[in-house]
């Protein structure tokens, strides 16, 4: 009793917004009834929102570490930084199309490669998860998953990610284009001489499109009881969707 009234407390200072304030109750409703005869534990919630976080890991991994996964999904594709699109828009106009979509192409290859070593992190991340972790998640936003996932990996994640870009773009060909666009580009009579960080720019972009896919997943978990596929993740969401 202790235990479930010091719950009680502590979310209710941290949760202030109305609708926070209904989740809680009934979050904590839940709570009362399902420990009390052993339908829904601590385990059960933190296990429930593992296996959930790991569902949809595996997906966007799966969608995003292939060839055209990121190239030909056009809420992910990586298209050119800012100071490189007068770059393009440039080659384009003196006939030098091919060399722009090459160069295009090379960069979202190099993301395809390095997104699979996203899940090994993410997996050890979902491991160190607490309850308290799992209890946030579940009551937070309907991306709270994904947010986790972002402040526990985003460092490691980039990490590993540039040394593999960086030699993706290099095997690929890709630093050997970017050099002759930006050479040709910076040849031109009166522009602005450009020297963009590629490497830097795809690792970050190859990390946005993974969250992406990641939360995408999340919100169909959350919103569509079909994408529950265990018996566990039913048993927890649908104590979330208060049924």
């Amino acid at each position: 009793m202790i235990k479930k009234v010091a719950l009680t407390i502590v979310l209710a200072v941290t949760l202030t917004s109305c609708e926070s304030q209904n989740l809680l109750k009934q979050v904590t409703d839940i709570y009362n009834q399902t420990t009390a005869n052993g339908q829904l534990t601590n385990t059960d919630i933190a296990n429930g929102l593992k296996q959930a976080l790991n569902k949809g890991i595996d997906t966007a991994v799966a969608q995003v570490a292939k060839p055209d996964g990121f190239l030909k999904d056009q809420a992910i594709k990586i298209l050119l930084p800012a100071e490189l699109q007068k770059v393009d828009k440039t080659l384009r106009n003196l006939g030098m199309g091919k060399l722009a979509d090459e160069g295009l192409k090379l960069m979202n290859r190099a993301a395809e490669d390095a997104a699979g070593k996203g899940k090994t992190i993410f997996v050890n991340a979902i491991k160190q998860m607490t309850f308290q972790d799992a209890m946030g998640i579940l009551m937070g936003d309907k991306n709270a998953a994904t947010q986790y996932l972002k402040r526990t990996t985003s460092q490691q994640l980039y990490s590993e990610f540039n040394p593999i870009i960086k030699n993706s773009l290099d095997q690929v060909g890709a630093a050997k284009v970017w050099s002759q666009i930006i050479t040709r580009y910076n040849q031109v009579p009166m522009v602005t001489k450009v020297n963009p960080d590629l490497t830097d720019y795809v690792t970050n972009k190859a990390m946005d499109g993974l969250f992406y896919k990641v939360e995408q997943e999340e919100l169909a978990i959350r919103k569509d009881p079909i994408n529950r596929t265990t018996d566990l993740l039913k048993k927890v969401f649908s104590k979330q969707d208060g049924k």
